[in-house]
């Protein structure tokens, strides 16, 4: 099998990826800001290693000789416009440097638009007290876009969100916005990996949920 390094492998989407590969057979190496708070994450086929995703050197060291990467990133400290850009542009450049091709990113639901067009953060009634936080996600997401890259990425996020409690059942499908909509992180995971063993899709937002 393949290997997969993992940005974020200490959130709850980045474990359920970690664990999924491990699933499938494929080497791993968990990467996080700071490893003595994740001594419990390593196991068989995972290596944990520091590693920053906002440096492109940093992304190209702990990235070299693997398959593909996802990344499941996020830093409360920091401010959310700036580390989603930055993390983008470290990936863009620091994954081909370090030799991989394929990106996954977790991305967020309420910048992928509904079944109209319009983004579910500007559908009536979406909640607005984070629009900031959406609004840098949509700036990371551009900076993706806009690249002239030959790295393959691919968001993907829940169509609405996560059912945080949900179990592992396999089951997905594709879909537009839609805030009712949820899926489980394990069956996410299994998106994330599929996309990783057999793309579909590319240079795109794909919105997921349960089924």
């Amino acid at each position: 099998m393949g290997s997969i390094v993992v940005f974020g492998a200490g959130g709850r989407a980045g474990r359920a990826a970690v664990a999924e590969a491990r699933r499938r057979g494929h080497q791993v190496t968990a990467v996080v800001r700071e490893p003595d708070k994740y001594a419990a994450l390593p196991g068989e086929g995972v290596r944990l290693v520091a590693g920053d995703v906002t440096d492109r050197d940093s992304v190209a060291r702990v990235a070299a000789g693997h398959d593909a990467a996802i990344s499941a990133v996020y830093d409360a400290g920091a401010e959310p416009a700036a580390f989603f850009t930055s993390a983008s542009q470290a990936l863009l450049s620091g994954l081909p440097q370090g030799g991989v091709g394929r990106l996954l990113v977790v991305g967020l639901a309420s910048v992928l638009p509904d079944a109209s067009g319009v983004a579910l953060m500007d559908t009536p009634g979406y909640p607005q007290e984070y629009r900031s936080f959406y609004l840098a996600h949509a700036a990371g997401a551009q900076v993706l876009g806009t690249a002239g890259s030959d790295l393959d990425w691919l968001i993907v996020s829940p169509a609405g969100d996560f059912d945080h409690d949900g179990e592992h059942s396999g089951r997905y499908r594709t879909a537009a916005a839609d805030a009712a909509s949820r899926i489980s992180y394990p069956d996410f995971a299994v998106v994330l990996v599929d996309e990783v063993d057999a793309p579909k899709h590319h240079r795109m937002h794909l919105g997921v949920e349960g089924c």
